[in-house]
């Protein structure tokens, strides 16, 4: 990446990106209480940690022993330079098991995206938002499989209509959305006394919007995909202007606004969040 401003918005999206997808954030709902939800933080922030010092390791290693042009060669982007490397240090059988654990990766991630996307459409919005708390199990439950179809067919046409690109890069921009859509408004309930729901409403909308729009607009899309002379938006990643945006909002949201059941609470969460008491 030549750019170095380009670079640094893909770094703040890798970093901030990860704390607010949606199948990392289901992990605190699949606990029985909060000391196992700190366990399991703990343990999948050391095998996220240790994938990401991995990564420069296995591409530059690869692009050293494959070569560039022959992976260049197998796939214009770059998507195979794992299995190339592990077919040239342990032949076939290293190649069949990295190519397994690609594929439980991407089952298990995908599963995760569609589950959060399918009970958020179901119980947030369907539920509380349309139907005021008063829809049975059973519609939620037609929804969400109805969620699931649309999701999934969506992914299938998105993956074809990217063909080409690289896929470390495309994960990227989903960073960037989660940085803008979700992280701001997750760390200013934790830090800032004042934030509450018309902010954290306005951060959510404002980060997803505009990590959406300038994605589009940019090189990745606006000329790559739809082929235009230049595009209006010169990153390849949007997060360093999308990310202060949702934080901006946010703020400004909750300083024209005002909630006293939000605030008499923070003191209480704050001391759960940092020292764990009361959360038995």
């Amino acid at each position: 990446m030549a750019d170095p401003v380009d670079a640094v918005s893909l770094g703040l999206a890798l970093m901030f990106g990860l704390l607010g997808l949606p199948h990392i954030l289901m992990r605190f709902y699949t606990v029985p209480d909060a000391r196992a939800a700190r366990a399991s933080v703990l343990y999948a922030t050391g095998f996220i940690g240790y994938f990401y010092l991995i990564i420069p390791i296995v591409g530059f290693g690869a692009s050293a022993l494959v070569g560039r042009e022959l992976i260049r060669r197998v796939d214009p982007g770059g998507n195979m330079a794992a299995p190339l490397i592990a077919e040239l240090l342990g032949g076939t059988p290293f190649l069949g098991f990295i190519a397994a654990v690609a594929f439980a990766t991407i089952l298990a991630v995908v599963a995760g995206l569609t589950l959060a996307g399918a009970s958020t459409l179901s119980h947030d919005i369907f539920m509380h938002a349309v139907r005021k708390g008063r829809a049975t199990e059973r519609e939620q439950i037609r929804i969400a499989r109805a969620a699931t179809v649309v999701f999934g067919s969506a992914a299938i046409v998105l993956g074809i209509v990217f063909k080409g690109q690289n896929v470390a890069f495309m994960v990227g921009l989903a960073f960037a959305v989660a940085a803008s859509a979700n992280f701001p408004a997750l760390l200013l309930s934790i830090v800032w006394r004042r934030f509450n729901t018309a902010g954290a409403v306005a951060s959510i909308v404002a980060g997803a919007v505009s990590s959406l729009v300038l994605i589009v607009i940019s090189p990745t899309i606006w000329v790559d995909i739809l082929h235009n002379g230049h595009a209006l938006f010169p990153l390849r990643n949007p997060a360093i202007v999308s990310m202060p945006a949702g934080f901006l909002c946010g703020i400004a949201a909750s300083m024209l606004t005002s909630e006293p059941s939000a605030e008499s609470k923070f003191d209480e969460e704050k001391l759960r969040t940092y020292l764990g008491i009361g959360a038995e």
